[in-house]
């Protein structure tokens, strides 16, 4: 099953960063996000990526073409009239990834419909590039395949941290509990299992993704979610993307289930 990754939006609000690149190639540690994401997928099985670049989708091109210098040691013989080089390899990411230019004003829906060549009539999975998190891939197909519905995506609860109180219209309290995992707003956070019949539910190139295919599917009930009670966060500020970090250096990075 392919994994779409939805990478060609400007990064205005990030734009300290975003000016220079898009923003899933912005790094935490030493990997742009959109690499940590499809490490999380690599992981679980899922290593065959189709991207949908846009702003600055040459930068995104460019990694990729010199991957194994950037993650690997590299010896350069300037003596040579050959340049020769020599990659020593500490590992390798057994992966392929497409790289497809959906235009720089496109819309999410417009971006999905244009990579639908590479797709196929088969399912795929599909997220954005500028969250992470250890999203459970075995458990949420299994419940996309349950639920027989043509979407599946995870939601993510950020709860309440502290009592909650159920109360009547007159103001008298009714009762008092602690919290639960589905006290909260429930929010979209990607990580989606599509069936190929959405692409006919996206209209034009225009369209949001969110506001326009997907809500006609839930409006016919094709929608079913997952939710995910783990480690989740996005990337849309320079405060956020600090918080990474600081995660990433930590002893126990909640996102990272793989080993360098």
């Amino acid at each position: 099953m392919k994994v779409v990754l939805l990478a060609g939006g400007l990064g205005t609000r990030i734009s300290e960063e975003s000016h220079l690149k898009p923003k899933p190639m912005i790094e935490i540690g030493e990997y742009p996000i959109l690499v940590h994401i499809m490490k999380g997928y690599a992981k679980q099985g899922y290593k065959d990526f189709v991207i949908c670049a846009g702003y600055k989708q040459q930068v995104i091109k460019e990694y990729f073409a010199h991957y194994y210098l950037y993650t690997n040691d590299v010896t350069f013989n300037l003596a040579s009239n050959n340049n020769e080089r020599e990659i020593h390899e500490r590992g390798t990411d057994d992966w392929i990834v497409t790289v497809v230019d959906t235009g720089l004003h496109t819309q999410t829906g417009g971006r999905i419909k244009k990579i639908q060549e590479y797709i196929g009539n088969e399912p795929f999975m599909l997220t954005y590039g500028d969250a992470v998190g250890d999203v459970n891939m075995e458990e949420l197909l299994e419940c996309h395949k349950k639920s027989g519905k043509l979407v599946t995506m995870s939601v993510y609860n950020f709860g309440q941290s502290k009592g909650v109180i159920d109360f009547n219209p007159d103001g008298s309290v009714k009762a008092f509990r602690e919290k639960s995992d589905l006290d909260g707003d429930l929010i979209n956070i990607g990580f989606m299992v599509c069936e190929p019949e959405v692409f006919k539910y996206i209209n034009d190139d225009m369209e949001p993704f969110e506001s326009g295919a997907l809500k006609r599917l839930v409006d016919e009930g094709q929608v079913n979610a997952y939710v995910h009670k783990g480690f989740w966060q996005c990337m849309d500020t320079l405060r956020e993307k600090e918080k990474l970090e600081k995660l990433w250096y930590s002893e126990n990075c909640p996102w990272k289930i793989w080993k360098d």
